[in-house]
């Protein structure tokens, strides 16, 4: 079984979230099921979702997508497999490939932040690879076909060792943002003995992001086609909460400052995650589509790729999560600041159940969570 990728490949770094480890993860996952994967030499992926202008965009898709439906003609493959926005989602491209006998399946985890049902763009898919709970209830009544499947994550087999405890740290891995913001400093409020560990950019005031609306070059004129494409996209009532938000600073409250570190290599973000003695994930989101302390929440790549690392790991509730695990066999969780505070005294107090969460939750990860099983399944409904 061959699989052709468009999933966000590049060899050049762009102005976007990062992207890089997506292919890391999905190509290591395909080797290790025992199936092949291909590319095209000349597609660079990320490259639309780079700022550009109209025209610019227009090229690139032009030029991808005749690349991708050559290579493929003369590169045969089982299953076309991509992590495409909608906007780089080319229907006449992907018709001709379908048209070879190829079906094409398409990953994308960004439904919940920037959407409120499934993107028409994503019709034409043989098969959505959604792994956000919720946006599969949207998938479904679209009557797109669809299948909810976990993050699409790889650890590197020697990272798959239970370690011991080298801390007695709570750890938190990530970069800031408002809603982590507020629920750490609502949790050190409630319990300031609590050694809470942060690590990440943007935590620092000189690390800070930027607001849109200083950035060079962001004139009058683009900043009311950004607030009309924001309001198409999130709704009128979201747009009336950021005019009400935006005066809130992302500094302000300081007792979170003894607890930040700054970011960490990959080496150090793995043992972090599996030494330390509770490491948190936060699935809430920043969206102005919720009030500010009605946060919206999702499982994140963090729910598999932690576990899967050995971690004891503690995360937000979110709809769906129990899908993935057996609540406090495998991983532990908490639904607000009073609740986390809860369960870190607990686990801090019991060494067994610490253990037992980092051996349960890898083994789940790794077996029933990981890449080789979800494109089994996959497979299984192509050729059905």
């Amino acid at each position: 079984m061959k699989f052709f990728l468009a999933f966000q490949q590049s060899e050049k770094a762009y102005p976007i979230p990062a992207y890089s480890f997506w292919q890391h993860y999905i190509k290591n996952g395909i080797t290790e099921a025992g199936y092949e994967w291909s590319e095209c030499p000349d597609a660079d992926w990320a490259l639309g979702l780079a700022p550009q202008n109209k025209n610019a965009h227009a090229k690139w898709k032009q030029d991808t997508w005749e690349k991708t439906v050559a290579w493929l003609k003369n590169n045969p493959a089982d299953i076309f497999l991509s992590y495409l926005y909608p906007s780089q989602v080319d229907e006449p491209a992907i018709r001709e490939i379908q048209k070879t006998g190829i079906p094409c399946v398409n990953f994308f985890c960004d439904n919940v932040r920037e959407y409120t049902c499934a993107p028409p763009e994503f019709k034409i898919f043989d098969l959505n690879w959604v792994p956000e709970y919720k946006a599969a209830k949207w998938y479904k009544t679209a009557g797109y076909s669809f299948i909810n499947l976990p993050m699409p994550v790889w650890v590197e087999p020697a990272s798959r060792v239970i370690k011991e405890e080298t801390n007695n740290q709570v750890t938190f891995i990530g970069s800031n943002d408002i809603q982590r913001k507020l629920l750490f400093e609502s949790l050190m409020e409630n319990d300031p003995d609590i050694k809470l560990v942060i690590y990440g950019s943007g935590w620092n005031d000189t690390n800070a992001p930027k607001d849109t609306n200083t950035l060079a070059g962001y004139t009058f004129y683009k900043k009311i086609i950004f607030n009309l494409d924001f309001v198409r996209r999130q709704g009128s009532a979201a747009f009336l909460r950021k005019l009400k938000q935006r005066h809130i600073s992302q500094s302000g409250n300081n007792i979170l400052s003894p607890n930040i570190n700054g970011p960490v290599s990959f080496g150090k973000y793995n043992r972090l995650t599996a030494e330390s003695m509770i490491t948190l994930g936060v699935n809430r989101y920043p969206s102005f589509r919720y009030p500010l302390l009605q946060p919206g929440s999702y499982s994140r790549l963090r729910d598999i790729e932690a576990p899967m690392l050995g971690a004891c790991y503690l995360t937000e509730y979110t709809e769906g999560i129990d899908e993935l695990y057996d609540i406090d066999n495998d991983i532990a969780v908490y639904r607000n600041a009073e609740e986390l505070a809860t369960k870190i005294k607990e686990l801090k107090g019991d060494q067994n159940r610490r253990r037992k969460l980092k051996v349960n939750g890898q083994k789940q990860a790794l077996n029933e969570n990981s890449i080789p099983n979800s494109l089994r399944k996959i497979i299984r409904i192509l050729t059905s």
